[in-house]
Parts: C-alpha cells; structure tokens; sequence
C-alpha cells in the first residue's frame, strides 16, 4: 500500500513536472521546408498564388475530409485571401506581398493565433525550389496537443512536407495530362453579353484573365444580373512587334444589359458566325498547341480565316468547377468563311440566342499589368 502511494506521488509529480515544462516552452516557431519541383517556376508559381489551388495539394484538408474553404472574388495576386473552418479550427488567409514568379508573402490567423508564411520560388536543376517558410506563436492548448505530436516545429513540418509532395506529383500529373480535339466546323450564336477590356503580355495573359472573371462574376451576383451561358474571352486585336494583346472577358446576358458610360464594365452584342471549333482539355498552358493545331487544320484544309470575326475561348469547365487542371475545358473558335458546299451547323451550347445584332468596335491595345488591373 505505502508502495502504490509513492508511484501515485511520483506520477503527480512526473505530471506537474511535465505541465511545467510545456508550459515555459516558447510559443513563437519558425518552420521552413524546400523542395524541388518538377515544372516550370512560372507554372509552380501561377499554382501556388491562387488559392483555389490549395486544395489539390494542402495536406491538411486530406486530413479533415469535412473541411470547408470560402473564396472571395479575388484568390490570387496582392490582397487575396481565402478563409476555412475545419475540426482543427478555423483559419483566414490574406496575401500581402507578391513578386512575380519569385516569391509570396501572407499573413495567416488560426483561431486567433497569428503567422507570417513566405513563399520562395528558384529555378534549379530539375525544375523550380520552392521553400516554405511559416513564423508565428501559439497559445497554451496548441503548445500541450502539439507536443505529444513531437512539438509544433514537427507538426507545422510534416504538414509542409506533404503538401509539397502533393504539389509537385499533382503538377507533373496535371499539366502534362491533356488533350486537343479538332471537332470542325460549327456555328456561334448571337449573344448579348457585359465585358470588360484590357491589355497585357503574352505571358501575363492568362494570370490576368484568372484576375478578372471572378470579379465579374461578382458584378454580376452583386447586381441580379443572370449569367446565360459559360463566359469567354474575345481577342480584340494582337500587336506581335511589342507583343501587347488587346482582350475582352465577357460574361453571356439573357438580354441586353445597359451600363453607365462611366463604368469599366461595358455592354456587347455579337453577331453569329461560322468558325472552325477546337476543344482542350487541360491546363491552360496548353492553349497555345491548341492554337496551333486548329490553324494547321485550317490550312490543311483549305479553309480562309475571317480576319472581321471574333477570335473567342470559351471556358467550358474552369477551376469552379473541378479542382484538377487536366479536367477544365477550353473551347477555341476560330471565325472562317463557310465553303460552297452544305455545313450542318453545330449549335453552341455556351451562348445565348438574341436579334437586333450590331459589330462591337475594337479597341486599341494598352499596356496593363496585372497588378494595375483594377
């Protein structure tokens, strides 16, 4: 009996001993990972600054299947953000600093605790380091259920470990997965649609449509306006000896919808027109083979462009919705003059039937970049 109350006092004592040793811990951290990924630093970098992306690859929401993100119109570039409960606790992400495809900065917030995260991103033998490093301070009850974890340092660190094995295994999957189909002749319907215009790079291009169609489809919500088909992006003209690219995103209506004058949002119409359609399926970074295999088919086959019609993509399946960049569809019209013989018209889906069409008037390119796009 006198033996079981001294093992009894030891064990309080282990007990207040351990309590007392978490407890004087320090609550600030630094953790920092690397790896190499095997893609280009511009892809890995165009990845990781949306955060719509995170869920491909973040290791913790495989690890709490009930997990929810919210996204606000804005996931990418200097001052997005994106916000998360899970049953680890809830979390708001914003990003602060942003250095095109070298590094990112963000502040983050985990049930009030705060953290600074920092992205770095290198080219080097065999693709593109990325290094992750997080800073920040944990409360009381983090410091007790981390350390039966092996401390936050190795919590935070085999969190990253993970996640960047899930990036580079789902990049290399994911942007080298696609295809390209050729699908011939069809017909574009008449459309009303709101657009907004700007100009850019070549290799800006993409980056910024990303930017811009979600804020529309803000607008839209914002203002009960329907959205009536998949929005597109018509190729106002293409400067290639200062390689500035003059586009519009566009956003189909049910009929037409008048805008002040003074807003950057404006209003089109677009007659109907025969073009060659091509489909991708993939990333993005293949629209440019796509491109090229619909103008080969073009000249194989003796078709002539019409250089007065509208060079369109329509984005069938984006990123809204399905998370894998192997499954979005990107529809490519190139307008063509019809020949001679019978066409049976192939009828878009992604557009809306209207009358009373009119020609848009096309605008001359200026330089915006992504970060002065409004």
């Amino acid at each position: 009996m006198q033996i079981l109350k001294y093992l009894f006092f030891l064990l309080i004592l282990s007990f207040i001993g351990l309590t007392v040793y978490i407890v004087t811990q320090k609550g600030d951290y630094a953790v920092t990972r690397s790896k190499v990924i095997k893609a280009p630093r511009m892809i890995v970098f165009d990845y990781v600054n949306d955060y719509k992306n995170w869920e491909t690859f973040s290791s913790w929401k495989k690890d709490d299947a009930e997990m929810t993100f919210t996204y606000p119109a804005k996931t990418m570039g200097i001052g997005a953000n994106y916000s998360w409960q899970g049953n680890d606790g809830n979390g708001f992400m914003k990003t602060v600093f942003v250095k095109e495809n070298d590094s990112i900065a963000q502040k983050m917030t985990l049930d009030g605790m705060p953290s600074e995260v920092n992205w770095k991103f290198k080219d080097t033998i065999g693709g593109t380091k990325v290094t992750w490093t997080t800073k920040g301070t944990i409360n009381l009850m983090t410091k007790i259920t981390s350390f039966f974890q092996g401390g936050i340092k190795n919590v935070i660190g085999n969190n990253y470990e993970e996640s960047l094995a899930n990036l580079d295994k789902t990049l290399r999957y994911e942007m080298k997965t696609f295809s390209i189909k050729v699908n011939g002749i069809a017909q574009r319907n008449s459309a009303f649609f709101l657009k907004q215009t700007y100009s850019c790079k070549q290799k800006s291009l993409i980056r910024n449509i990303k930017i811009v169609l979600p804020r529309m489809v803000y607008f839209f919500k914002k203002n009960n306006i329907q959205i009536a088909g998949k929005p597109f992006v018509i190729y106002n003209t293409i400067d290639y000896a200062n390689d500035i690219i003059n586009f519009s995103v566009c956003i189909p209506t049910a009929e037409k919808v008048f805008i002040d004058t003074d807003s950057d949002m404006q209003s089109g119409e677009m007659e109907a027109f025969t073009c060659l359609k091509t489909t991708l399926t993939g990333d993005y970074s293949h629209l440019a083979e796509t491109w090229k295999k619909a103008q080969k088919h073009i000249t194989d086959n003796d078709f002539k462009q019409n250089f007065a019609g509208k060079y369109i993509e329509v984005y069938s399946k984006t990123i809204d919705d399905v998370k894998n960049p192997s499954k979005w569809t990107t529809e490519l019209y190139i307008p063509v003059f019809p020949k001679a013989v019978a066409v049976t018209p192939i009828v878009s889906t992604t557009s809306t039937t209207v009358s009373t069409p009119r020609t848009e008037t096309q605008t001359e390119p200026q330089e915006t970049t992504p970060e002065e796009i409004p």
